[in-house]
């Protein structure tokens, strides 16, 4: 497996070594010791969370306070664009984000640690995602941030009208959200 730091300090683009031949492909998702070598942390992975979307479906920014969650996000059906933004106050990337495809093709993961809002847009007709989380969902800490929040800019590349949970409509704009020391 290959990671690559993305521009912001914790967050890491993986690509597994894929083996193909006319039979299909074989592939490692997850291993906990090249992900520890590779990426530098032992996370202890506590719930597996399957989301099914269709194209268009935003679903984010979302974040835990009191438990937060560091994610490991990949596509198993079709493509996403997948976004990580930094609300560590002190980090020297503070309000900024990376976005990235990850497809059932391309078998990407992105690694979004504690300390970061995450969100994703469905790019295909169906999409499925799978994500690993180091803490349990805790609905008493969830927290959504405007998608199209003009502070943070994020490029969306969407094509059409997105389609937004009731939660994701309520969400408070990066100014107003709870962020992390």
């Amino acid at each position: 497996m290959q990671a690559t730091q993305t521009k912001l300090e914790l967050v890491y683009l993986l690509e597994p070594k894929v083996f193909g031949d006319d039979r299909g492909a074989f592939f490692e998702s997850f291993n906990q010791q090249t992900f520890t070598d590779q990426v530098g942390v032992n996370p202890n992975f506590v719930q597996d969370n399957h989301s099914v979307s269709s194209r268009n479906v935003l679903r984010g920014l979302h974040y835990q306070v009191g438990k937060p969650q560091g994610k490991l996000v990949r596509a198993i059906v079709g493509s996403i664009f997948d976004v990580a933004v930094d609300l560590r106050q002190n980090s020297p990337t503070f309000g900024q984000w990376v976005g990235y495809e990850l497809s059932a093709k391309n078998h990407r993961q992105l690694w979004v640690p504690v300390g970061f809002a995450h969100g994703f847009l469905a790019l295909s007709e169906r999409v499925e995602v799978l994500y690993k989380t180091t803490d349990y969902y805790y609905p008493a800490g969830e927290r959504s941030i405007l998608w199209n929040d003009p502070e943070l800019a994020i490029d969306w590349p969407l094509e059409g009208d997105v389609t937004l949970s009731a939660k994701d409509q309520a969400a408070v704009p990066f100014s107003q959200a709870e962020l992390f020391s």
